[in-house]
Formats: structure tokens, C-alpha cells, sequence
């Protein structure tokens, strides 16, 4: 590791390279290497001719986009290391099929390739490190790139110092609002870089993706819950919940990825809650309004006694089940939107709408997927691709936005929101909470429980997705200061008469990964799979993306012009792009292949193909039984339902091997298959 500092410190280093084959990227090398006097003039052909035979040989790239070309020759008298990055990858055979983008080139006298075999060994673990090969990705120059290897040193060297604040967030303090202080000292040190940060051009395309990816489920919440609260609540009021909360949270929450929204599970409470006032004959946003301010109260309790440390119980186990049922919601929803307009059309026998609806959200969906993978195409030059990957999602609103102005022949659904600004029934804004007979402030405190519980669950769940170990996000956590802000904002939004918000997993999931770079890895059987190399955590998206949602209040008229055809698109991509990711499904999709082409992940490798398919039953039989709660008459208790994952998840203990479920339940997956070359 010497040597190689050395190098980079005396500017052996060409970065951005334009070469696109081994014999041009040699020749250019070496060329430079003699202008800079790092070998004599003389020996430039010999050198050339030894890199370009052993490369013949073998080829020298060894895997994560790294290649070690070396030669050793009489009249070299120092040995030396020079790093090189190409302006584009070239594929040169790599074990794991990656494109080689960073070569270091080993040169030195006769036998002297035992000095370098530390320098090799240093190399391959300093490449197989996702965080330093994304920075050497961005250096600009020597300066970056030496302050890249230092922090790699820092990280792998120096050992992590005892501290009094917990490293996961998620261990008991023992003191009064101990957990939400260190939040709070945690977060704090980092607010400003929150937004450096966010100045980047990645942070545009997430805005504009997730304003769309917002703006639909409130105003399809919104609508849905004015049907189910007499107009007391509606679409005007969803939009400035999310608007008002959206720019709250990302100015203070302590996890700014996180996007508050409207969920399903909280519509149905809100609805229950609905019929309860009709049949006791309590006004309705009263009543809510104190069940909110109870479940504020409750929630703000929780915060500041370190309650979200309880959520070191929930597991991969839990986790996966919750994101395939909100994911399954997303996609259920735009299915079952578009059967409905089927099903409308088919007493006129007119299918000319629902046929170019189909036509609409499949289109938005199929393109904002293709677009989003171009940053593995071979087509385009890599910034170009960068770009479309980025703007994927919004281009294919747009463009399908375009094609409903080009054929304004066929009528279309559009965005139910109303043309003017004020509240749905034309109530003032403040409720009247002080306006109910004297038992319902002490009767609410029973349905706020449930709330608090559903609140508490679905909005630690889902900060435990974001930060997850797999999304390798490097400014830390704030379970107990996200609740507490959750928790203000629910009593804010309850006398206001606004729907309650909570951490929406889809959304906040989606969000990380518009602001992540991704790395494909290619198993030795061909098994391909993302894995995030660096996500760009900032307040900005969030800021930026609630003052958008915001500034639609003074466009509603300019909504209708948006199918919904085309946002439901925008759902099924949401819903589908975050099951690709999860494990869960992963292993679910092994009931339908050959088990001879199971691809060598840690748990196929490790478990028995009988146990992971149990383990998968096991997580099937729980999901199901969460789904049919939600949509029974008990949707009242489905919080309850989820807590229970935990018992269960205890109870597989008593199934399963210790050892095989350290496998299946892993926090993060092991990269030791990919780590094989690096030994």
C-alpha cells in the first residue's frame, strides 16, 4: 500500500484515459510513462512487448472492473506502480464480466516480482472496496484520489472508537429522550453537507420522478378518502398534508430519504373511525381530531422513552414480508384500475378507452424500466446514459403525456382534483375540536392506541428499509427523532382536519434508489444482481419534491391533462422495481426454476433447498394472512397483525437450524463469493 501512496503522490496516475483496446491503452501508457521519465526511452518497446505477451497469455483483469498488467525487465531499475482510468470501460474477460475501467500497471527489474506481490495484494482489497472504487471513479485529480486511499485506510485500519451513543440507533439508553438526543447530536453534525449534497444533478432527476411518484398516490388517497369521510376530507387536504409535512420532515427529520405519504392501513382507519363517529352522532373531524391529538401524544411518549429500540426484533424476516405487501398495493392498485375501466366500458362496448389506457400505463411503465436500466447499455456514450438512467421515470410521463395531447381523440381519466384551492366541503381550515360533548375526548383515547400502534410500526419498518446495511448509507440513523417529528406532525394535521401521514416504504425505497449508484455483479454461474455502491444523502429531493407537490395548488387546473392512466404506470413501476431487490421474492422465484440452474448465492450455498423453501412458505403464509386482514372487516387490527411477525419470526427458531437461518435472515448479504480473487 506504500508503493502504491507513493505513485499516486508523485503523479504516476493517468485518469480518463480514451483507449478501447488493450494494445492502444498499453501503447498510451507507456508513451507517457517515458514522457515522465518513470522508464528509460529505449526500453518503451521492450515494456510494450511484455505487457502486450502476457496479456496473450492471460488476461490480466481480475474482476470489479480492475485489471494488473505487470512486467519485469532488465534495465528497470526502480519498481513502480502506474493507476490508470479510462474515460470508458472496455471488457477485457474479467471472471465476473464486468467492463475493466482502472488498471495498474506493475513494472520492475528481473525478479523483483516479489516486491510487488504485497502491492497486488493490496490492490485487489483495495478495488474489491464499493465505497473507495466509487470515489476513484469521481476523483478529478491527484489530490481526490489520495484523500480516497486515506479514507480507505482510515476505514480498514483504524479501529472504531467506544463511544456512549449506539451505533445502530437501535440500543436502550436508559435516560429520558437519551435515544432522541443522540439522534439529534448525530444528525446534527452532518445537516449542512445534507445540502452540499444535494447540488447534483442526480437530486434534479429524483425530484422530478418522485413529484410524479407523490403527486399520484395523493391524489388518488385523497379522492378514495373523500368518498369514505362524507367530503370531509379529500384530495385539496391530501395534497397539503403531503406538501406541508414533505418540507417539515425534510428540514428536520433526521432521515431526510424518508418521504412521509398517505398509506392504505391509515385510510382504513380513517375510515373506520368515520363510521364509529356516524353511529355514536360525533362529528366526525372533532372526533378525529382528538384521536390524532391523543395518538400525537402517545407517539411523542415513545419517542422520548427510546420505544423504537424494540424494533432490534424485526429482522430481514419481517422487513421482506412488509415490502412485498405495500409492494403487491402498488401493483394491485394499477391492475385493478384498469379491470375497472374495462369493466365500465364494456356496457357501451366501446373499448377505444380502456384499450389506450392499457396502452398508456403499460407504455409509462415498460419505458421508465428500460430507461432506468440504460446505465448498463452498450448503446450511447456513458454520460448520455447516465442521463436517461437518471430521468428514466420522468421522460416516460412526459412522453406519454404527449402522445394523450397528440390523440385527443379518445376521452381519458384524468387527475380528479378541483379547479379552485380550499378545503373539499368549504369548512374552515381549524377544526373545532373543543366542540364535543365532554366523553368523546376520553372515548378517543382507545382508537388512538391502534393509530399509534400503526404509526409506530409502519413508520420504523420502513426507516429500517432505508437504512438498511445494503443501501450503505454513511451519515447514520434517527429512529427516535423521525418518530418524533412524525408525531408532531400528526397533532398538527388532526386539528387542521388533514390526513395523518407516515413513512411511505415504496415511495422512501424508490427514493434511495433514484439516488443511488448501482454496480451490476455477475456471479461465476452468470447470475446477475444490483448492488448500491453509494447513495447521495441529502434534504434537497425531499425539500425540493414537496415544494413541487406544494406548487400544484396553484395549478390544479393544469392537472386534468395528466391521465391517470399514465401515473398509474407510474405505480405498477414502483411497486414492481422494489421486488426485484428483495430477497424474499428472490427465493420465491426458485419455485419456478430448475433446481440444477439455482443460482450460487450465500443461502444456496449454505442451506438445504428443502429449508429455503420452507423458509419462503413460512414468509408466504404470513404475507397472505396480512393481506386478508387488510381487506376484511378486521383492517382495524392489521397493526396488531404485523407486531405478531414478531412472535412468529421467534417460533421459526424452533424450526429451523440456528445456522440456517443466520443465512436466510442475514442483515446483509455476504460478498464472499465475490471476494474470492481478493484473498
Amino acid at each position: 500500500m506504500d508503493l502504491l501512496k507513493q505513485s499516486i503522490k508523485n503523479e504516476q496516475i493517468i485518469l480518463d484515459l480514451r483507449a478501447q483496446n488493450p494494445r492502444t491503452i498499453f501503447h498510451q501508457v507507456i508513451k507517457t510513462a517515458v514522457d515522465r521519465e518513470l522508464i528509460p526511452s529505449h526500453l518503451a518497446e521492450a515494456v510494450e512487448s511484455a505487457l502486450l505477451s502476457r496479456e496473450e497469455i492471460a488476461p490480466t483483469a481480475i474482476g470489479h472492473s480492475v485489471a494488473i498488467p505487470h512486467a519485469y525487465l532488465d534495465g528497470l531499475e526502480n519498481p513502480c506502480v502506474i493507476f490508470v482510468r479510462l474515460a470508458r470501460a472496455v471488457n477485457l474477460g474479467a471472471p465476473d464480466g464486468i467492463p475493466t475501467r482502472f488498471f495498474f500497471f506493475m513494472l520492475g527489474p528481473s525478479g523483483d516480482a516479489g516486491r510487488h506481490l504485497d502491492t497486488l495484494a493490496s490492490v485487489a482489497r483495495l478495488m474489491s472496496d464499493d465505497e473507495f472504487r466509487y470515489d476513484a471513479t469521481r476523483a478529478r485529480d491527484r489530490g481526490e484520489l489520495l484523500r480516497a486511499l486515506d479514507r480507505y485506510c482510515d476505514r480498514t485500519t483504524t479501529p472504531t472508537p467506544a463511544t456512549e451513543e449506539p451505533l445502530t440507533g437501535l440500543e436502550y439508553t436508559g435516560r429520558f429522550a437519551g435515544g432522541l438526543m443522540a439522534d439529534i447530536r448525530r444528525r446534527a453534525a452532518v445537516y449542512a453537507s445534507d445540502f452540499r449534497d444535494g447540488m447534483h444533478r442526480k437530486c434534479v432527476s429524483s425530484s422530478l420522478f418522485l413529484f410524479f411518484a407523490l403527486l399520484t398516490p395523493a391524489v388518488t388517497f385523497g379522492g378514495v378518502m373523500a368518498v369514505q369521510t362524507g367530503g370531509q376530507i379529500g384530495a385539496v387536504e391530501m395534497i397539503v398534508a403531503t406538501a406541508f409535512c414533505g418540507i417539515i420532515y425534510a428540514l428536520f427529520a433526521g432521515q431526510p430519504l424518508i418521504f412521509l405519504g398517505g398509506t392504505g392501513p391509515l385510510l382504513v382507519m380513517t375510515y373506520i373511525l368515520y363510521q364509529l363517529c356516524e353511529d355514536f352522532g360525533v362529528p366526525f373531524l372533532p372526533g378525529y381530531a382528538w384521536v390524532g391529538i391523543w395518538s400525537a401524544i402517545f407517539i411523542l411518549i415513545l419517542a422520548v422513552t427510546d420505544a423504537s429500540c424494540l424494533m432490534r426484533y424485526f429482522t430481514r424476516f419481517t422487513d421482506e414480508i412488509f415490502v412485498v405487501l405495500i409492494s403487491f398495493i402498488f401493483i394491485y392498485e394499477a391492475i385493478h384500475w384498469l379491470v375497472r375501466v374495462f369493466q365500465n366500458s364494456a356496457e357501451s362496448g366501446q373499448y377505444d378507452k380502456p384499450l389506450f389506457s392499457l396502452l398508456l400505463t403499460l407504455g409509462t411503465f415498460f419505458i421508465a424500466t428500460n430507461l432506468s436500466r440504460m446505465r448498463r447499455s452498450r448503446l450511447l456514450r456513458s454520460n448520455f446514459r447516465e442521463f436517461l438512467s437518471d430521468f428514466g421515470p420522468t421522460i416516460a410521463v412526459l412522453m406519454m403525456t404527449l402522445v394523450t395531447l397528440w390523440l385527443r381523440g379518445i376521452p381519458l381519466d384524468a387527475l380528479d382534483v378541483p379547479s379552485t384551492f380550499g378545503t373539499t366541503n368549504n369548512r374552515s381550515w381549524l377544526v373545532p375540536f373543543w366542540e364535543v360533548p365532554l366523553w368523546v375526548p376520553f372515548a378517543a383515547i382507545g382508537p388512538a392506541f391502534l393509530v399509534t400502534v400503526l404509526i409506530y410500526l409502519d413508520q420504523n419498518i420502513t426507516a429500517r428499509l432505508v437504512n438498511s446495511p445494503d443501501h450503505r448509507l454513511k451519515k447514520g440513523v434517527a429512529y427516535h427523532l423521525d418518530l418524533a417529528i412524525v408525531g408532531l406532525l400528526t397533532g398538527i394535521c388532526s386539528v387542521l382536519g388533514l390526513p395523518w401521514l407516515v413513512a411511505a416504504t415504496v415511495r422512501s425505497l424508490n427514493h434511495v434508489r433514484s439516488l443511488a449508484t448501482m454496480e451490476e455483479v455477475v456471479k461465476p454461474d452468470g447470475y446477475k444482481h444490483e448492488r448500491v455502491l453509494q447513495v447521495r444523502e441529502n434534504r434537497v429531493t425531499g425539500l425540493v419534491t414537496a415544494l413541487l407537490i406544494g406548487g400544484t395548488l396553484f395549478l390544479l387546473p393544469w392537472l386534468h391533462f395528466i391521465p391517470l392512466a399514465i401515473l398509474y404506470g407510474l405505480f405498477l413501476y414502483m411497486g414492481v422495481v422494489s421486488l426485484v431487490a428483495n430477497q424474499f421474492f428472490e427465493r420465491l422465484s426458485l419455485w419456478l426454476i430448475d433446481p440444477a440452474l439455482y443460482p450460487t448465492t450465500h443461502y444456496t450455498r449454505r442451506v438445504p433447498i428443502s429449508v429455503i423453501h420452507k423458509f419462503t412458505l413460512l414468509q408466504m403464509i404470513c404475507l397472505a394472512v396480512l393481506w386478508l386482514v387488510k381487506v376484511s372487516v378486521l383492517g382495524l387490527l392489521f397493526p396488531l397483525f404485523i407486531a405478531l411477525l414478531i412472535p412468529v419470526r421467534l417460533l421459526a427458531g424452533r424450526i429451523f437450524s440456528e445456522n440456517d437461518l443466520a443465512a436466510l435472515d442475514a442483515e446483509e448479504e455476504p460478498e464472499e463469493e465475490e471476494m474470492h480473487w481478493a484473498a
